[in-house]
């Protein structure tokens, strides 16, 4: 997928160019900048720093990777988180888009970020990730590039801690429903019978519904493919704006038009619904020509559920959520 979020060691990724979080004399410091050093090779990456000199707050340079597994190595200097009224906001976007540009110009096709003074510059999380996603987002938007944040462990990763409770209670709350009413129906049904019944089932049968037989007749025989290109039609999006929100490689999506037979994983097809702003029968209706369904006895459905019922169509905010609770995340 163009941008995702990986719990990695940043040292260890194989992109075209892996962020350094720099300071502006370029020297070794400790954190993610000690970590690249060290991984690089010290003495030699010193050296073609200091040959550089100095980078400014908020620019980008870059070097030869050395011993790590990428070509460069892009070294950007966040700001130093004063408050917030000394314009750290845009100093730090300006880290992640000039890092892009850069990397862009090298002609790299991938690359490794880590959540820049977020460290030791003491820039708060959330809005740190904030700030990046944006920022990454909007480059994507024009430019081909796969772009990796790569956080070590959860403390370093920000989302709203509001969001994760309300996500948690949500779920909470399917969970148990989901639990008592196949309890009930359990004992309802004969020991044979229940073995036939699934939350799963439930789910489709009151989507289906909700829709007219008419609907259902006309397009029973429509492959996935066909019913992803009519909902295009129908919210009226060019195929790039909706490749492009939904978070999918474009070779993938060409590959999606150009073969009717062709099924992609669940998740991609959940992210072409959230691309489209498709509400909940249509999410359903999309999944089942692929032969998928939504539960509520799932977590990773549950946490897509949550987003669809709030209207939130921000695919990275989903992203941000789903990687939060340790599940797959939306895309190719």
């Amino acid at each position: 997928m163009p941008l995702e979020i990986v719990r990695n060691d940043i040292t260890k990724m194989k992109t075209g160019a892996i962020v350094n979080a720099a300071n502006s004399s370029l020297k070794m410091g400790g954190g993610v900048c000690g970590a690249i050093f060290n991984a690089a090779g010290a003495q030699t990456l010193q050296e073609a720093c200091d040959q550089i000199g100095h980078c400014s707050v908020g620019g980008a340079v870059c070097t030869e990777a050395f011993s790590l597994n990428a070509k460069y190595i892009i070294h950007t200097v966040g700001p130093v988180w004063q408050g917030g009224g000394n314009d750290e906001e845009v100093l730090l976007r300006n880290c992640y888009c000039n890092s892009l540009k850069l990397a862009y110009g090298l002609g790299c096709d991938s690359i490794s970020f880590p959540l820049i003074s977020t460290g030791i510059f003491g820039y708060p999380k959330e809005p740190a990730l904030q700030i990046a996603i944006f920022a990454i987002e909007r480059f994507l938007m024009t430019h081909e590039m796969h772009v990796y944040l790569v956080v070590f462990d959860k403390q370093s990763f920000g989302i709203s801690e509001k969001l994760y409770r309300s996500i948690a209670a949500f779920i909470d709350e399917n969970e148990v429903s989901a639990l008592e009413k196949r309890d009930t129906r359990y004992r309802k049904k004969s020991d044979s019978e229940s073995a036939l019944y699934s939350v799963e089932a439930e789910v489709k049968v009151e989507s289906q519904t909700k829709k007219s037989l008419k609907d259902i007749f006309e397009n029973m025989n429509e492959s996935f493919s066909q019913r992803l290109l009519r909902f295009i039609d129908e919210k009226e999006m060019t195929d790039t704006e909706t490749y492009k929100k939904a978070n999918i490689d474009r070779k993938l999506f060409s590959k999606i038009r150009n073969s009717p037979g062709y099924t992609p994983m669940k998740k991609t097809i959940i992210a072409f619904a959230v691309a489209l702003e498709l509400d909940l029968t249509e999410t359903e209706d999309l999944l089942e020509k692929a032969g998928y369904r939504l539960s509520r006895s799932h977590k990773f459905d549950l946490i897509i559920l949550y987003f669809i019922e709030q209207k939130n169509y921000n695919i990275h905010e989903i992203n941000e959520a789903l990687f939060a609770f340790d599940q797959m995340l939306l895309g190719a």
